[in-house]
């Protein structure tokens, strides 16, 4: 025996797949990949919305106007719910968090009083807002106003 006529035993070694090497490799066109483009690439991920070349809904609907970042929103009372609440709940001071206890604002909410209706019994507000006519109504009662920061 020479070492130039050893040999591995029969069934002991493969063929190496030659991908991508055309019909003749034996492995077709797409090379044992399944498809052909960016899906037979590596690291392909399928992009959010893609509608396989087709122009994308988000692109396909017009857009229209704008949300302002920086809109502060309030819950809005105006005096002659003031009123019928004051009434209701028993309610003497008007503050968030005496109207966060009887369910009428979540807790993070601001509120803000505007002046339509009539208040008839004096009451103390501290609120986040108060538009002028309201503020004169509330004072004109005898009630007072703080506005919270």
């Amino acid at each position: 025996m020479n070492l130039h006529t050893i040999r591995p035993a029969k069934g002991a070694t493969h063929k190496e797949k030659r991908l991508g090497h055309g019909e003749a490799s034996g492995k077709g066109g797409t090379s044992t990949k399944g498809n052909k483009g960016g899906q037979s690439r590596a690291g392909y991920q399928r992009k959010m919305a893609h509608e396989g070349g087709q122009m994308p809904i988000q692109r396909r609907i017009p857009k229209r106007g704008f949300s302002n970042i920086h809109r502060v929103e309030y819950k809005v009372f105006n005096l002659g719910q003031i009123e019928q609440l004051a009434e209701k709940y028993g309610i003497t001071e008007f503050t968030p968090e005496n109207l966060y206890i009887n369910g009428l604002i979540a807790q993070t909410d601001r509120v803000k009083i505007l002046g339509n209706g009539e208040l008839k019994s004096k009451l103390t507000f501290r609120v986040n807002a108060v538009s002028g006519k309201a503020k004169t109504a509330i004072e004109a009662v005898g009630g007072t106003v703080e506005i919270l920061k």
